[in-house]
């Protein structure tokens, strides 16, 4: 017997029509970076989108090719990432807080052949653009700054395409429709390409009740960077809902984002837990007439327990949720249960990092095999789904970070309840989250021994008020050498990204090693648990 249903492939095509279609009035509204904010339709970006995608098709963009963006969130990054895919082209997002070296390696080992970038942005593009072999570059804003930079201004390579949504591609499902690199594990950053299929279904799931919970009533405000993960999905999800998105460009300030959710009512918005940290500051200091029930959906790393409380004393939902680039990137979101009981036990919930999303499987394993869901063993959490990756982009040495069976090795150390609600508790490699961002403290170590001062380094994490975790450098000197913090942070940061570069420099005799010779992290962390900033 063979199902009757038809085979309908699931691209983003169809999802860009339905915005175009049914929600064509509802507004998408970008902060500026001179502040002002601009007012544009669901309609609006649907048109350009169609134009932008029918213009590459006319410049002769084969299908697969790359195309890179290096831009803040606004109506016109939305843009790119429904018109490239749809004409063929796969989206790449490049992270803008990375440093001018790692950048031009990740737009090489991606084969970029166009880059679109915001006029602000044009200095730091300056400083790998030479390094990157393009066909063209296209700018964003100012048309006098496009002309000056030898680039294509947005609005006239936009007048290249035309309206015929006719002329757009059939696409297969697995043809891949963007990609990320995931960066903070020792060695290169490593790409991971999504497919319209993945992508498709991951939407689907981030707008249901029991994901992100968005619908055509809501008014969304990603803070999450959408060069960081796809901005956790939200850019796909709102247009297939429908629902206002207000973007907040360069400006990720608390006043400013409290401004939006005020002025706007806002009734969704995502990011890392330092954003909210900051913005609860000001809540406290000067109430604001915000939206009742405004769900403030946290990812990155964890929001501490006193935090969900003193949100829901300002009327304020913090929901929690999970996943990293090589998820697409929801893998779990926590909400109370129906059987929860007292109010202590539902906000147990809630600080978890909670169930799996709908198809996504997950399991902890560890050296003696399956960790039971018992909350008291545990283990590395492991996972498998449709927008779970496979592999690595062009990387065939990193293939351990998956099993003879097909699951993805997170390398986040987790607790399973009874529920199937995990906690995370480790991590499996000293990196460091800090503000939600990975750094490697391998990496740092490696540089760190490069100067002709340090004869052994080790980095590890110190608890920050604001910034969760930061990294702290202990070095030993060579004999007759000297060296100051502000002199090897310097070092560092000619290599670094500002935000990776360790606050504190300790110096001491000799790091603790291991009886082969590594060095003993666990005991830094012990001697350097309380670290006054």
């Amino acid at each position: 017997m063979r199902a009757t249903m038809m085979t309908t492939p699931l691209t983003l095509t169809p999802m860009l029509r339905r915005a175009a279609t049914l929600y064509s009035d509802i507004e998408i509204i970008s902060r500026r970076p001179d502040r002002s904010l601009h007012r544009a339709t669901y309609g609006d970006f649907a048109r350009d989108a169609v134009r932008l995608g029918r213009a590459f098709m006319k410049a002769g963009m084969q299908p697969g090719e790359r195309v890179a963006t290096l831009m803040w969130n606004h109506v016109e990054h939305l843009a790119v990432y429904f018109g490239v895919p749809c004409a063929g082209g796969v989206l790449h997002t490049l992270n803008l807080r990375l440093h001018p070296d790692e950048l031009a390696y990740i737009a090489n080992h991606a084969g970029d052949r166009t880059v679109i970038v915001d006029d602000v942005l044009l200095p730091l593009f300056a400083k790998f653009k030479d390094r990157v072999a393009l066909d063209r570059v296209i700018v964003v804003g100012s048309r006098e700054a496009a002309i000056a930079a030898g680039a294509i201004p947005w609005d006239d390579f936009l007048a290249t395409g035309d309206d015929d949504w006719s002329a757009l591609p059939v696409l297969d499902e697995n043809a891949p429709l963007g990609m990320c690199y995931t960066s903070g594990t020792t060695g290169k950053p490593k790409g991971v390409v999504y497919s319209h299929r993945s992508t498709v279904l991951h939407s689907m799931t981030v707008a249901m009740v029991d994901g992100l919970g968005m619908s055509q009533k809501d008014c969304v405000l990603p803070v999450v960077p959408m060069f960081h993960a796809n901005a956790w999905g939200i850019p796909f999800a709102t247009a297939m809902v429908g629902a206002k998105v207000v973007m907040p460009g360069p400006y990720l300030d608390a006043p400013s984002l409290l401004e939006l959710m005020e002025t706007e009512q806002v009734t969704c918005a995502a990011g890392v837990p330092t954003i909210w940290a900051a913005i609860l500051e000001q809540l406290d200091k000067a109430p604001r007439q915000l939206a009742p029930g405004t769900r403030m959906v946290v990812g990155g790393s964890a929001a501490p327990d006193a935090m969900i409380r003193a949100f829901d004393r300002h009327g304020l939902r913090v929901i929690h949720a999970w996943g990293m680039t090589e998820t697409s990137p929801l893998g779990s979101v926590a909400h109370v249960r129906s059987t929860d009981g007292d109010e202590e036990e539902r906000y147990a919930t809630r600080a978890r990092q909670g169930v799996p999303s709908p198809t996504v499987e997950l399991r902890a394993v560890d050296d003696r095999g399956l960790v039971p869901w018992d909350d008291t063993r545990s283990g590395e959490l492991q996972v498998r789904g449709p927008w779970v990756a496979a592999s690595y982009y062009d990387q065939p040495d990193a293939a351990d970070r998956w099993t003879d069976d097909g699951w993805f090795r997170t390398g986040d150390v987790v607790t399973i309840d009874r529920h199937g609600s995990i906690k995370i508790v480790d991590r499996t490699k000293d990196l460091i989250k800090s503000g939600g961002e990975w750094i490697s403290s391998v990496d740092l170590e490696n540089a760190l021994v490069a100067h002709p001062a340090v004869r052994e380094a080790a980095v590890i994490a110190v608890p920050h008020p604001k910034w969760g975790e930061r990294p702290l450098a202990v070095v030993v000197l060579r004999e007759g050498k000297t060296a100051t913090p502000e002199e090897l942070r310097a070092f560092l940061g000619e290599h670094f990204a500002k935000f990776q570069v360790p606050d504190a420099v300790e110096f001491i005799d000799a790091i603790p090693k291991t009886s082969t010779g590594k060095l003993l992290k666990s005991a830094l962390r012990e001697r350097y648990a309380i670290w006054s900033w």
